[in-house]
């Protein structure tokens, strides 16, 4: 298999659908549309989408079923951002290497378009859904993105901050803030397949490490001056943030980075080689840092 290309594949039906979804129109609220194409449409990784896709096909899925539900969840990704960049979370400047949502259209428009962002895509899913399996992905999604995972998450974040975290806390806001919405991902695209219970066994726990490995490779990433990530560098340091970093340390975290790929990489076994593409992606997140 040829990674890159199959990459390419997923990526650009990703860049499709998120056009497809923009919104557009001459009203009286144009502002607020500009705001929440701005992050939606803003030149992101689409790995989230990305997966959901590759989840469907890897389980035997019709790619075309999961479509909607793969433009949902990068716009519920990309109102996390927004959230999180306002001067009450992180009062971030910088993202995706262009200006945060609130510094171009101001505060409020940017808290109305993470509110759109996050209100929409039950529209798009719940509009296109023909059967049970779609009906379920909805209800993960949901529950990935409310008070049980991603929002839940930001909470304990929020809480945390200029106080020193456990290890456990580290961990279990990182499952929630970061881990919810890749696991969410995987199983969502599996589940519109029609995958059995071992099946989603697997894809969960894939799921699950590999948003641990994603936020460890992330923290590295966020200190090092030499990686460009689009954001501004050492933001968790400055609002005093407990990460893995600061906790473990840099080789430490490169370790488990590696532990967790692998994790990732075993839980799919049952899928055979319909499974490599997904297999391939997480070895490539965790190449970023070696």
């Amino acid at each position: 298999m040829d990674f890159n290309a199959e990459f390419k594949r997923y990526y650009d039906i990703a860049q499709d659908i998120v056009e497809q979804y923009k919104l557009s129109g001459d009203t009286e609220y144009k502002k607020l549309m500009d705001a929440v194409n701005y992050s939606y449409g803003a030149n992101g990784k689409r790995i989230r989408p990305v997966m959901l896709l590759a989840a469907c096909e890897m389980a035997g899925g019709n790619i075309k079923d999961a479509m909607p539900f793969a433009a949902a969840i990068e716009m519920i990704h990309a109102s996390s951002l927004i959230f999180d960049d306002l001067p009450a979370m992180d009062n971030d400047d910088l993202r995706r290497g262009v200006p945060t949502n609130h510094k171009v259209f101001g505060e409020a428009t940017a808290i109305l378009a993470g509110c759109v962002l996050m209100v929409r895509p039950f529209e798009i899913m719940s509009k296109a859904a023909k059967n049970q399996n779609q009906i379920d992905a909805i209800s993960i999604m949901a529950e990935a993105s409310g008070v049980h995972g991603m929002m839940g998450g930001q909470q304990i974040d929020l809480s945390y901050e200029g106080k020193k975290a456990s290890k456990e806390v580290i961990s279990e806001l990182n499952r929630l803030k970061t881990g919810a919405l890749f696991k969410a991902s995987v199983v969502c695209g599996a589940v519109i397949a029609g995958a059995d219970k071992k099946q989603l066994e697997a894809v969960s726990e894939y799921g699950d490490y590999l948003g641990l490995a994603f936020q460890l490779i992330d923290d590295l990433m966020d200190n090092n001056p030499d990686i460009d990530t689009g954001k501004t560098k050492g933001s968790d340091i400055e609002n005093e943030k407990s990460t893995y970093l600061s906790i473990y340390g840099s080789e430490k975290c490169k370790e488990l980075a590696s532990e967790y790929t692998q994790k990732a990489v075993d839980a799919l076994e049952i899928f055979g080689e319909k499974s490599e593409f997904l297999k391939q992606l997480v070895k490539s997140l965790e190449s970023r840092i070696r």
